[in-house]
């Protein structure tokens, strides 16, 4: 039984439902509010400060990022809410990728290096880091990779097909109607002539000068040691500089937070 007490020459308060259901509401968003916020600082508590971004895949310029490519459009987003975000305080770059495109590694060190003005940047090597994934981590502050994670391979490839022989023995014809002479260039129902593969060797020659001269400009390497394109174990990569420290992801974390502490 429920007891209402009434005032002297009062009558009973109605109750109010609406209020009651707005108190519930508000309190129910102020669980879920206040929980959201505590997950949010316990993380980064976990980390410190440090905001993991993961590169991996096959490098392109791009706005799609699943694990088997790594769009730059999609990193370079990462990379930048990250250097904008006063709760970070280092960027960990995660990257297990054996390379990609040139224009993808070239707009992902933009935004590395737009990040690096503003706070540590280290990267983390996994299984892998060649090419062009090796020319997005000589612009970090430091990189960390594992004894048998495979690095460098500094290179540029460009590759063509022809079938033409294959045409030939099955009767099948092409016939190509262009506006230039090299507008169809790579078309593997015919073989490169000389001026086309001159002309191609001469475009991958810039892009691997372009290339190595970035890397060696950013890490003291010795341009002998991985002009050849070879790819290199950690192990021996830091003995010729091509990384800076042997370790997994938990060290390149305290290497960033070090880092970000040297610089308050």
């Amino acid at each position: 039984m429920e007891y209402t007490l009434v005032p002297p020459g009062g009558s009973a308060p109605r109750s109010h439902p609406g209020r009651k259901w707005c108190l519930f509401i508000g309190l129910g968003l102020l669980i879920f509010f206040g929980g959201f916020l505590a997950q949010s600082l316990s993380s980064h508590a976990d980390q410190a400060g440090v905001k993991i971004v993961r590169l991996e895949g096959k490098i392109d310029a791009g706005d799609r990022s699943d694990g088997s490519v790594a769009g730059s459009e999609v990193i370079g987003r990462e990379i930048r809410d990250a250097a904008d975000d006063p709760m970070v305080e280092a960027i960990v770059l995660r990257v297990n990728s054996p390379g990609g495109t040139p224009s993808g590694a070239q707009e992902i060190i933009r935004d590395l290096d737009y990040a690096k003005t503003k706070k540590p940047v280290v990267v983390s090597m996994g299984d892998m880091a060649t090419s062009a994934a090796y020319y997005v981590s000589s612009h970090a502050d430091a990189i960390y990779a594992n004894p048998d994670t495979f690095t460098a391979g500094i290179g540029v490839i460009w590759e063509f097909s022809d079938i033409s022989r294959w045409n030939e023995n099955e009767g099948y014809n092409v016939t190509i109607v262009k506006s230039g002479v090299w507008k169809d260039m790579g078309n593997p129902s015919r073989h490169l002539n000389p001026d086309e593969q001159a002309y191609a060797q001469s475009i991958v020659d810039a892009s691997f000068n372009g290339f190595i001269s970035d890397v060696t400009s950013h890490r003291t390497i010795a341009r002998s040691d991985i002009d050849n394109g070879r790819v290199v174990r950690g192990a021996d990569a830091i003995r010729l500089n091509i990384i800076d420290k042997l370790g997994n992801l938990n060290d390149a974390i305290e290497g960033a937070k070090q880092l970000a502490r040297n610089r308050a």
